[in-house]
């Protein structure tokens, strides 16, 4: 006893998963009870079924893995339903079961296996051909088991829910919520990134940024929800253009940046900035249906800068510094259409 005891503590003690704990446990049954087949089972309590998730099977009577029947009549359920945890002659217990009849079971011990609010989820079983009687030790055995591998259970559980919430609430520190874009912080993270790497390659880094000019008079005149419809179809276009390496995140309340790894050359570079400052400015122009407003809109104030040796500030600043020329280039440009408008009037 006292030598299952130290394997048991050696066990508990360093499983990292269900299996890692269970299947050690299984053989400690096994020589507790002296039963051929011991095994874990899962309930389906939906669908009404039972599994055998992890067995061990040393003598004669076989109880595979992955084996899948009705949980309406199962020796467990009769067990559970009966306050039994032991049956030693099941052929005369249950002379109607087909499952002992057909597997020739005649010693049966299930302990259940519940979550933290008591719901039977699965079973700790074993089973033999032979009578056989088990004692105090094998039925404590038995129930600690079951209770060692329900603490696991929900332990893992916990760790889970403890995963995707941190998920959640990484993907929701760095998201934007109205467009499901990046958001600032995401975005100078993978700006430092890409211009570490720069730093080691020589190349250049693209750094956009992009201003919706006239959107507070979206906002004023068509509402806010119309103001966030143009935000978010605005967004759509502009992720359209971009590349897989590329990263479009929005930064302020009506303004995007970009970032992507840029040619080698400063030339090339330096085009590719041109390019896509242009581009962006195309496809954000035109026609958007905001609520029951089609809007024709104007497009983006872009600027792209192709940067290397820079700090993410400075690389940020350099990007919007070349959108607001490009936003006062625009306004001259529209200012001397209307004093041409004028003077033909």
């Amino acid at each position: 006893m006292e030598e299952m005891l130290e394997s048991l503590s050696a066990t508990v003690a360093t499983a990292n998963s269900l299996e890692a704990l269970t299947r050690p446990l299984l053989e400690m049954l096994e020589v507790v009870t002296g039963l051929e087949s011991t095994y874990l089972t899962s309930i389906d309590e939906e669908n009404a079924v039972q599994s055998i998730a992890i067995a061990r099977n040393t003598g004669e009577l076989l109880i595979p893995e992955g084996l899948t029947v009705p949980w309406s009549d199962t020796l467990c359920k009769r067990c559970l339903e009966q306050g039994r945890r032991v049956v030693s002659n099941v052929s005369e217990v249950w002379p109607d079961s087909q499952a002992a009849a057909a597997l020739g079971i005649q010693t049966y011990a299930s302990a259940p296996v519940c979550d933290s609010n008591g719901e039977v989820i699965g079973t700790l079983c074993a089973a033999g051909k032979n009578s056989k009687a088990l004692g105090p030790r094998a039925r404590s055995a038995l129930n600690l088991f079951s209770k060692l591998i329900a603490q696991h259970i929900e332990r893992e559980r916990l760790v889970e829910e403890l995963r995707r919430s941190n998920e959640y609430l990484t993907r929701f520190s760095l998201t934007d919520s109205l467009t499901e874009l990046p958001n600032r912080r995401a975005l100078r993270d993978e700006l430092g990134r890409l211009l570490a790497r720069a730093a080691r390659d020589g190349s250049y880094v693209l750094v956009g940024v992009f201003d919706l000019d006239g959107f507070k008079q979206v906002n004023d005149q068509f509402g806010h929800l119309s103001g966030d419809q143009l935000l978010h179809q605005c967004a759509g276009r502009l992720a359209g253009m971009t590349r897989d390496t590329d990263m479009l995140a929005r930064v302020g309340g009506d303004e995007f940046a970009f970032v992507g790894p840029g040619p080698v050359d400063e030339n090339e570079a330096n085009r590719a900035a041109a390019a896509l400052a242009a581009r962006a400015a195309e496809v954000t122009a035109g026609a958007y249906s905001l609520r029951d407003t089609r809007l024709t809109y104007s497009g983006v104030s872009a600027g792209v800068v192709a940067v290397r040796f820079l700090s993410v500030d400075q690389a940020l600043g350099q990007a919007d510094a070349a959108m607001y020329l490009a936003k006062r280039a625009r306004q001259q440009r529209n200012n001397d259409v209307a004093g041409t408008g004028s003077a033909a009037r």
